[in-house]
């Protein structure tokens, strides 16, 4: 017989790539999951994985079976959901909030929750986007704030980042993205208001995140590639630098509100959109849409209505 906890290790493994990181994640032991999942195999009366030295990969039973597994947890997620309905909103509820959010309205969204929910027990973890699907999969979390970017393309479709495996979501609120540059600054004459500022330094969010890769991919499209010592990966940080003349920088609105003297912001062709992630078969759930509520209070009025400046 196929068992269920067996099955989510599994689906981590076929996501996280290695059982050292399964393990870490789900605070076990390798040696542990490693024998869990031999257990798997023996049940399951064929070979599911491919072990080559340290290195793990899934034959194609195993991956067939992932497939499945996907589905048996999405409609478990279903059923927690349907169980749920008409209950009190009460409990814990872990929540994974990207940084520059967090700061601007974590302590708005907890008073919000806390008011309409006096039972429920919110818990915040400051978590990058691109960390959030392993969290919420592997139970960590039950919902994530996260975001994308989407590029101005003149044709107003949106660019969505690809499906994730087990989540769904569902949007919450846009925000226009703005070049931030020191008051009487002389930039290279340009049309395009991003390449004007070529010869400017830029202060740049840390390799390897999103935010980073928005920024460079922003520049490529205008025609340069961009670098820089500076990593900041602080919004307000950020904001000094500029005002101070150390170099222009692109933010979103929802950290903007209250820029330093000295600073000019420019709308750019760059848009972030805010959605809240969680597990598949969860939609319905009622936490779903008192998290959703409860960052729409939370929201800075502009913002909300689609109207920052």
């Amino acid at each position: 017989m196929l068992n269920l906890h067996q099955l989510r290790l599994l689906r981590e493994l076929a996501h996280r790539g290695t059982i050292a990181a399964v393990a870490d994640a789900l605070s076990y032991s390798p040696s542990a999951v490693s024998q869990q999942l031999s257990l798997l195999e023996r049940n399951a009366g064929v070979p599911l994985l491919e072990r080559s030295g340290r290195r793990v990969a899934l034959t194609p039973a195993g991956a067939n079976l992932v497939r499945h597994a996907e589905v048996i947890l999405e409609r478990l997620e279903t059923a927690r959901t349907e169980l749920a309905e008409g209950r009190e909103v009460a409990g814990p509820l872990r929540l994974g909030i990207y940084p520059s959010a967090a700061r601007a309205l974590a302590s708005g969204l907890l008073v919000s929750l806390r008011r309409s929910y006096p039972r429920l027990e919110p818990w915040v973890w400051e978590v990058d986007p691109a960390d959030a699907p392993d969290a919420l999969r592997a139970g960590q979390l039950d919902l994530a704030l996260t975001h994308y970017y989407d590029y101005d393309s003149g044709g107003g479709e949106v660019h969505a980042p690809p499906v994730e495996p087990g989540i769904e979501s569902r949007a919450v609120f846009t925000e226009r993205m703005r070049l931030a540059t020191p008051a009487g600054s002389t930039p290279a004459p340009d049309d395009d208001p991003v390449r004007r500022w070529r010869d400017a330094n830029w202060i740049l969010p840390t390799p390897g995140t999103l935010c980073h890769t928005s920024v460079t991919r922003l520049c490529e499209t205008s025609g340069f590639h961009v670098d820089s010592w500076h990593r900041v990966d602080d919004y307000d940080t950020a904001l000094g630098l500029v005002a101070a003349g150390a170099g222009v920088a692109v933010v979103p609105d929802l950290s903007a509100q209250n820029p330093p003297p000295g600073t000019v912001l420019t709308p750019l062709p760059l848009r972030r959109r805010s959605e809240v992630a969680f597990r598949g078969g969860s939609a319905a759930h009622p936490t779903v849409e008192a998290f959703i509520a409860a960052l729409r209070e939370a929201l800075p009025a502009e913002i909300h209505h689609g109207k920052a400046p």
